[in-house]
């Protein structure tokens, strides 16, 4: 590059366009490393006045057949055969193609240049005109990408197949889908000083209470990091107590998941590349829903729920309650139980804090051996290493049969927890409860809970108490915590989550004409009885 070129490139002031083509291109390659992926397509639109045209874009992140037909062909035609009008005189080449030239729907002008890599970075394709100091901004993003799945980690027996994807502007229109209502926002805000990764901030604005939302947007807009690329980024950012083991923001890939967590007052946000959502504030009781609650008759739902919490405190108490009652309280236990369980650790050389620890500790080196595993051989491999495992420490004496069956009953009770970030903190507290066990019994059991419930009780998230509706006491809050009532009973929003004014999940005028006893009602339209 001639070295006059080069001081003007450096003397050219990044935040606007110079006149000159030619520095505006040379500055865009400079800035992007003279990229290989750059492609830069010039053109001449008036040979009487030497007038040129240039359009960019990087190769693999733009929709190629769009731009050949509809930009290209359409540039070149209108700057052949406009070149003469007064109008394109007038209001100047860029804003004349903004106006009639180009038959897309998004298309801006901007005078700087900082847009124009930022813009290039993002799919978009950038023309640029001689003697003019506007660029045009065309989007034509069309990367590759998934389409909608199924769910990976959040399957149910019944309700939507669909899960989110990367792409931001997917995830969105899945939502948008679901929620066809004018007062749902999306607020978008770029994140990383080297990413610049796409953030959307959605919510239902009059029923989301504006403190949350107002507090989440500060909170990521505080975040200080050079590159994001997951949803786990800005969790681990903005959650209020970064020490605890219990998550207190949700994520979830299921649209239907959001969404009514959205009508519920909630803020969901969504990152792009990241097929999860986060959904604030967030409370203890919402970590061991499933989406298919709300799709099942209450009775059913209800039940389940109780078998999620049964399962839960198995994940949790199970080992710890076998080492108190075998080394400390033998005599709460059945007679005939104590008798096969000494039978059982006739030849075991370890005590039973040991030996859970090492079942405990080989279950799970299994189970994340089988994650990083070849998707179709983990799980067998995961299932029959438990099996030769626990049937060759029983015989080799190391362990008893008594331990391979809690240890079997405590890894099958966390797989119960619909959310795997509540059950990664419950198999992280089994640890430090089975040493309490050890020490001090049934007494360290019961100390631990104490200290956990206490711990629980402090927690928030943005604002909302984490053990609500138990602490504070709240009598609507109970119908859909560890039961399930029915949904024409579940008229009102939850009070910490709403707003005042919006607590009414249905207007009265469109709930008008539903009965709960199915009988129905009558409405404005039917005639009335003389």
């Amino acid at each position: 590059m001639d070295r006059r070129l080069e001081e003007k490139i450096e003397s050219l002031c990044a935040d606007h366009l110079s006149l000159a083509l030619e520095q505006n291109v040379a500055w865009i390659r400079q800035k992007l490393g003279n990229a290989s992926d750059l492609v830069v397509r010039e053109f001449i639109y008036d040979a009487d006045r030497e007038l040129r045209a240039t359009l960019l874009m990087i190769d693999g992140l733009t929709e190629s057949e769009r731009i050949h037909d509809d930009i290209l062909k359409s540039l070149l035609f209108t700057l052949q055969n406009t070149k003469q009008n007064a109008a394109f005189q007038e209001a100047g080449a860029a804003r004349y193609l903004l106006n009639y030239g180009l038959p897309l729907c998004e298309v801006r002008l901007t005078e700087t240049l900082r847009d124009l890599i930022d813009a290039l970075l993002s799919g978009d394709t950038v023309i640029l005109l001689e003697r003019c100091g506007e660029g045009l901004i065309v989007s034509t993003k069309g990367w590759a990408k998934r389409s909608v799945e199924e769910p990976k980690s959040e399957s149910v027996v019944r309700g939507p197949r669909d899960a989110f994807g990367e792409t931001l502007r997917v995830n969105t229109a899945l939502l948008r889908r679901r929620i066809k209502d004018p007062d749902m926002r999306i607020k978008s805000m770029k994140v990383g000083a080297r990413s610049n990764t796409d953030v959307a901030v959605i919510y239902i604005e009059g029923v989301a209470r504006p403190s949350v939302v107002e507090e989440v947007e500060r909170r990521i807009g505080e975040i200080k990091v050079d590159g994001l690329f997951e949803g786990g980024y800005i969790e681990q950012y903005i959650e209020d107590n970064h020490w605890s083991p219990f998550p207190q923001i949700q994520n979830t890939e299921r649209p239907d998941k959001a969404a009514a967590n959205l009508l519920e007052g909630k803020v969901v946000i969504l990152v792009d590349g990241s097929p999860y959502s986060l959904i604030v504030p967030s409370i203890l009781t919402q970590f061991y829903h499933s989406p298919e609650d709300y799709y099942e008759r209450f009775l059913i739902s209800t039940l389940l729920r109780f078998i999620r919490a049964l399962s839960m405190t198995m994940a949790l108490l199970l080992p710890s309650l076998y080492i108190s009652f075998s080394s400390f309280h033998p005599e709460m236990i059945p007679s005939k139980l104590v008798i096969a369980m000494a039978a059982g650790r006739a030849t075991v050389p370890f005590p039973s804090v040991i030996e859970a620890l090492a079942m405990e500790i080989s279950i799970e080196i299994l189970r994340e051996a089988s994650v990083r595993l070849p998707g179709p051989i983990g799980p067998t491999i995961g299932i029959v290493g438990a099996l030769i495992v626990g049937e060759a420490a029983v015989q080799a004496g190391i362990v008893s049969p008594i331990m391979v069956i809690v240890v079997a009953l405590t890894t099958i009770g966390s797989f119960a927890a619909p959310s795997y970030n509540a059950a990664i903190a419950l198999r992280m507290l089994r640890f430090p409860v089975m040493f309490l066990a050890a020490m001090f019994g049934l007494y360290g059991v019961m100390l631990f809970m104490i200290i956990i419930v206490v711990h629980l009780c402090s927690l928030k998230s943005f604002g909302v108490p984490y053990l609500t509706p138990f602490s504070p006491f709240t009598w609507r809050g109970l119908g859909d915590s560890m039961i399930r009532i029915p949904l024409y009973r579940m008229t009102k929003r939850p009070d910490v989550f709403s707003r005042d004014e919006e607590r009414e999940r249905v207007k009265s005028a469109s709930a008008e004409g539903v009965n709960p006893d199915g009988r129905g009602s009558k409405t404005e339209n039917e005639p009335k009885e003389s």
